[in-house]
């Protein structure tokens, strides 16, 4: 009877105890920390050696196309920080169109626009007529037919069912 409630016993205590429990990690904070600082180091101050306080320059181009009827023309002039010029350009209705403008840092960018009429307004060439060509489709090409032919079997020979009383071994 003893060894009995030895066996039970530890029968027992190995169903409530022997399983592992499992109890959530106490709280720890990340391990992690900022990038480390860096430091650049700053870029020594240069100049370059072909500043021009005061720039100048001066560009002129004319366009006069006969052909395709293009007029167009453009001159400029920089003193300092003063722009002036001026462009035209011949417009689709025929009118010339003129803008005069100046740029300086005290008053911006101005332009005055002008519109003058052409005494010839530009006309582009009329197109040539070409008679159009009637085309007809071209003539369907099939292939020839090719020749088939049925083939051939000998010929199947019909044999009546024979019955036997007994069993036939071949």
């Amino acid at each position: 009877m003893a060894f009995r409630f030895a066996v039970l016993a530890s029968v027992l205590a190995t169903a409530v105890y022997g399983s592992p429990v499992y109890a959530p990690s106490p709280y720890a904070p990340d391990l992690y920390s900022t990038a480390p600082y860096v430091k650049y180091a700053v870029a020594p101050k240069s100049y370059d050696a072909d500043y021009d306080p005061n720039p100048s320059y001066s560009y002129a181009y004319d366009v006069q196309d006969h052909l395709t009827g293009d007029s167009k023309s453009q001159h400029e002039s920089r003193h300092g920080d003063v722009v002036h010029g001026s462009y035209s350009l011949v417009d689709p209705d025929g009118t010339k169109r003129t803008v005069d403008y100046t740029a300086d840092p005290h008053n911006g960018f101005n332009a005055v626009v002008t519109k003058e009429p052409l005494v010839k307004a530009y006309a582009p060439a009329p197109a040539a007529v070409y008679p159009i060509k009637a085309y007809a489709p071209a003539p369907a090409v099939y292939p020839a037919a090719v020749k088939a032919y049925a083939p051939i079997y000998p010929a199947i020979k019909a044999y009546a069912p024979t019955y036997h009383s007994y069993p036939v071994y071949h």
